[in-house]
């Protein structure tokens, strides 16, 4: 089966999730800089598994943060939960929007597309008060998925580098006002401030209304209200996680044409690097 959208309502799982038992869900959590909900009381959607975007799913040989793991170990791993070919994917995570936008392009950019975001993740299914568990579903059946990555939808240094500057391609980047003209310091240690030359500030909270991504129509106007000079729209951040937020939402909005920058300001903000940045 497949939903209406991408995105979907808590009223649209409840009532698929009465009638498919195909559906898989994956809660996508990762901490926010400087917040956590490693102390919080586990809630979850029932029979949930957790689709480790940090641990099993970021390339730890890599100096970057999430970067994107090989097509064979992602494979293996989405296997290992039980993700068939004919699987229907949610994807949730416990902020609202948060991480599952990033799970998203993971599975997109591995070649699959019956994958789902829920609008507004726990605690939107929560306000609807439909029931919640504190533990995850146990696996004991690989899946037969297979992943094909589609290079269409990655970019990364060198692709940035030889498109920054064309009119046929706009950057956008999620982080705020502040780090995009490099008056506010990075997080992380060891960066510059600033921004990829040409590209065009979007904070990704601004797609955003709370816990909710705002209708498609606002969605629309934010990227029309950008003066795009390209057809082919690459996203960056911090480390790949809030750029995809904006990727999902130009992806719902109708703009298929997408790339997530994976090592992001994390790799191009890197004082040793010295790439070509604006302030």
């Amino acid at each position: 089966m497949s939903f209406k959208s991408a995105l979907i309502s808590p009223s649209e799982l409840q009532d698929t999730l009465t009638k498919d038992e195909n559906v898989i869900l994956l809660d996508c959590t990762i901490d926010k800089v400087g917040q956590s909900l490693k102390d919080a009381k586990l809630a979850l959607l029932p029979n949930s598994l957790f689709f480790d975007i940090e641990g099993k799913f970021s390339d730890h040989s890599s100096k970057l943060p999430h970067t994107l793991v090989t097509e064979q170990v992602f494979e293996k791993e989405v296997q290992a939960l039980g993700i068939n070919q004919n699987s229907t994917v949610v994807l949730y995570d416990r902020w609202g929007v948060y991480s599952s936008p990033r799970a998203w392009w993971m599975f997109k950019v591995m070649g699959f597309d019956q994958v789902y975001i829920l609008n507004g993740g726990v605690p939107a299914w929560k306000n609807n008060n439909y029931k919640l568990t504190d533990n995850y579903k146990e696996n004991h059946q690989n899946g037969n998925f297979k992943a094909r990555f589609q290079e269409n939808l990655f970019a990364d240094k060198e692709y940035i580098l030889a498109h920054y500057k064309s009119a046929e391609t706009t950057i956008f980047d999620a982080r705020s006002k502040g780090r995009f003209i490099g008056l506010v310091a990075e997080p992380r240690k060891g960066l510059n401030g600033g921004h990829i030359p040409h590209s065009k500030n979007l904070p990704f909270e601004e797609l955003l209304s709370d816990i909710y991504y705002k209708e498609i129509d606002e969605l629309k106007q934010h990227f029309d209200q950008s003066k795009a000079t390209g057809d082919e729209y690459i996203f960056s951040c911090g480390s790949g996680v809030t750029a995809s937020i904006l990727a999902f939402a130009a992806y719902i909005s109708g703009h298929t044409t997408i790339r997530v920058y994976d090592g992001s300001w994390s790799e191009w903000g890197k004082e040793e690097l010295n790439l070509p940045i604006e302030k």
